[in-house]
C-alpha cells in the first residue's frame, strides 16, 4: 500500500498501523521530507511536485491501496495556496490511481465540518467539500474519513509546539471525551485500523465520521 502524509500526526499513527499489521506486506510512503521511521517492510521515496506524480508512476505497480493523510491547517493561508495543498495534490493521487486501476482503495483523511455543498463561508470547509466530492466522483473505491478531535497514540505527535501541548494536557481526559463525544473524538490508532479495515472489507459508507472510524477500528480487531 502507499501512503502520503507520514509525516505529519495522523500519517505517524497510520504507518504505524500498518507496520504493525501482519495482512500488510509492505509500504510505500511518499514524502517531500524524509521520515524518521525505518521498517523492513518500509520503502521511502522522496517527491516535490505532488500535484505531478508522472515520475512516479512506476513506483505503484504493485500498490492495491492509498491512504492519503496529507493536510494543512488553514490558518494563516489564502486560499489558493490551501486549494493547492488539499485540493490541487489529493486529486492528483487519486486520479493517478484511478488511471491505474479502479479497484484500489482510496481513503482520504478529510475533517469534521466539511461543506459538501462547496457553498458555505468558511474557505477551508468548503475546500475540503470540494476536495471530498471530487475524490468520490472520480472512479475508485474511495472512502472519505472526517475525524474531528485526534489523539496521538503509541508516538506520533504533531509538528506544531501549540499543538503538542495540547495534546499533553488533553491525553488524560481522552477516555472520558470519547466516551461524552462519540462523534467528535478518536485517536491515531483507530484512525490507521480503520483505514486498514476497509481495505480489507470496504463499507457502505463512504463519507466516516468519529464515530464510524472507532467502530471500523474495532470491527477490524
Amino acid at each position: 500500500m502507499a501512503i502520503f502524509g507520514v509525516t505529519g500526526m495522523v500519517g505517524q499513527g497510520v504507518i504505524h498501523e500498518c507496520l504493525a499489521d501482519p495482512r500488510v506486506e509492505s509500504v510505500l510512503a511518499v514524502t517531500r521530507s524524509p521520515s524518521s521511521i525505518r521498517h523492513p517492510k518500509l520503502t521511502q521515496v522522496q517527491h516535490h511536485d505532488f500535484a505531478d506524480l508522472t515520475p512516479l508512476t512506476h513506483r505503484f505497480e504493485d500498490i492495491d491501496a492509498c491512504f492519503y493523510c496529507l493536510g494543512v491547517s488553514a490558518v494563516g493561508m489564502s486560499e489558493n495556496e490551501y486549494r493547492r495543498i488539499t485540493f490541487d495534490f489529493t486529486v492528483a493521487a487519486a486520479r493517478m490511481f484511478a488511471g491505474r486501476d479502479p479497484s484500489i482503495t482510496f481513503v482520504y483523511v478529510s475533517g469534521q465540518g466539511a461543506d459538501s455543498s462547496e457553498s458555505g463561508r468558511s474557505m477551508w470547509a468548503r475546500v475540503r467539500g470540494q476536495t471530498e466530492n471530487t475524490v468520490l466522483a472520480i472512479p475508485l473505491q474511495a472512502f472519505v474519513l472526517r475525524p474531528g478531535y485526534i489523539q496521538p497514540r503509541h508516538g506520533a505527535t504533531s509538528r506544531t509546539a501549540t499543538y503538542k501541548w495540547i495534546y499533553r494536557l488533553t491525553a488524560p481526559l481522552y477516555p472520558l471525551l470519547q466516551r461524552l463525544l462519540p462523534t467528535m473524538v478518536t485517536n491515531s490508532e483507530n484512525v490507521g485500523k480503520a483505514m486498514l479495515a476497509l481495505a480489507a472489507n470496504g463499507s457502505s459508507q463512504r463519507i466516516i465520521d468519529c464515530r464510524g472510524i472507532n467502530e471500523l477500528a474495532t470491527a477490524g480487531q
